[in-house]
């Protein structure tokens, strides 16, 4: 047993699995089509980050849920109409015309 154990303490810091591959995005070039479609990652993930940047860059830091959740169904209903524009531009056109 005591064997077993110390084989298992000099094996183990060598079987470590393989680090994943680092993957990196420019959600600049995500078309609407993209987001719509899951083909670049889960739309839910580009909404936070899209929702993160632009408050950023307004400097807040209140995430008003009810507000975020109108906010993805308003940038889905523009990209439906307009698939072939970056999802970024598409934010900027969305809440242009909101705001109208």
């Amino acid at each position: 047993m005591k064997l077993a154990a110390i084989i298992l303490g000099v094996v183990s810091p060598f079987t470590v699995s393989p680090a994943r591959a680092q993957e990196t995005i420019d959600v600049a070039k995500i078309t609407c089509q993209q987001y719509l479609g899951y083909d670049v990652v889960d739309p839910d993930k580009i909404s936070i980050w899209l929702s993160g940047y632009y408050n950023a860059k307004l400097g807040n830091t209140i995430v008003e849920v009810q507000e975020f959740r109108s906010n993805v169904s308003k940038l889905e209903d523009y990209c439906r109409r307009h698939r072939q524009v970056s999802v970024m531009q598409a934010f900027d056109e969305a809440f242009k015309m909101a705001k109208k």
